[in-house]
């Protein structure tokens, strides 16, 4: 059985000097502005997530379509809903959402990255409304989406009670946003840490910090606090017989949260 190592609520605590923006960790932006430019490139390193893409598309197509009514069958089965990619990177989910019609918002920390990913929309002639901003100033702004995606992201913030709270705010009312992250146990700390970035190299040695994963049980209770209403726990695991990711029942390393407002 797999030991769980924070099985009470967290509310953890900047682990960097504050910036303006209180859930902002500025060493994470800089370890991701300066792999700005690899975003789109397969054999990069953003390989694992390019392979991770698709499995975690189709959830959230599948999902959102159920949610919202929609033929996820059609072309572009969300058109006139509004989606928010918050800690978007260089676009790799902003575009895909684009294409299935819904009008993208895509939000980052880094400069660079979404320098990136403007450059990049504009090659494919897709109207993304990219912005080099973060969760807290959107919500000063009032802004509120159909659907807010957080894939990837909590385990890179400062303050992570602030930051669920902040992006909570701007998910509509009967709205539905997406949480991925990764589980803090012995198994992901062998698999996803050290397994992936010593053994296996996929990712750049100090991607993740194991220290700052987060528990199921721990992400369920702060999007609770912020006024969430958990729909779905989902995990996702790696397959290396097919060399691929599949939803499976497993959440020990890699999960996924949906959530209503």
């Amino acid at each position: 059985m797999t030991a769980t190592l924070n099985p009470q609520p967290a509310n953890p605590k900047p682990a960097h000097p504050k910036s303006a923006h209180p859930s902002v960790d500025p060493g994470e932006v800089a370890k991701f502005s300066a792999l700005a430019a690899q975003w789109w490139d397969p054999k990069g390193k953003f390989a694992p997530l390019h392979k991770f893409n698709p499995v975690r598309l189709s959830f959230i197509r599948a999902e959102a379509a159920a949610h919202f009514g929609r033929d996820q069958k059609a072309l572009r089965p969300f058109e006139g809903l509004t989606l928010l990619d918050i800690g978007c990177g260089g676009g790799l989910l902003s575009e895909p959402m684009a294409r299935l019609g819904f009008a993208v918002t895509g939000a980052d920390a880094s400069e660079k990255n979404i320098g990136t990913a403007r450059a990049h929309a504009a090659e494919g002639g897709l109207d993304i409304d990219y912005r080099a901003t973060t969760a807290e100033a959107l919500a000063a702004e009032g802004r509120q989406f159909d659907v807010v995606l957080n894939m990837e992201v909590v385990e890179h913030v400062a303050d992570v009670s602030g930051y669920l709270s902040a992006c909570a705010g701007l998910v509509k009312p009967g709205g539905l946003t997406f949480v991925a992250t990764l589980n803090k146990t012995l198994k992901s700390l062998a698999l996803a840490k050290i397994g992936a970035e010593y053994v296996l190299n996929w990712l750049p040695h100090g991607t993740h910090d194991w220290n700052r994963f987060i528990a199921p049980s721990d992400l369920e209770f702060m999007l609770q606090q912020s006024g969430l209403t958990i729909l779905k726990r989902q995990g996702v695991s790696f397959d290396p017989l097919g060399w691929d990711w599949r939803l499976s029942a497993d959440v020990d390393v890699n999960y996924m949260l949906v959530a209503r407002a």
